[in-house]
């Protein structure tokens, strides 16, 4: 009986190759939209201009 050596039998890990999110968004058209840290930042930047914004009214 011929033993098989350890590696020859892995399979390649997929998931390593493509990003895991934790959190998406669904579109008008039913599509999933991953949230990226991008886009939180850029809520983030919205968000406290708008505050900055309410609190000193020009």
């Amino acid at each position: 009986m011929q033993q098989l050596d350890a590696t020859a039998t892995r399979q390649p890990a997929s998931r390593a190759a493509q990003p895991l999110y934790s959190a998406a968004i669904i579109d008008a058209e039913g599509r999933e939209i991953p949230i990226t840290e991008q886009m939180i930042q850029q809520a983030c930047r919205e968000l406290e201009q708008s505050l900055a914004t309410q609190s000193h009214p020009a």
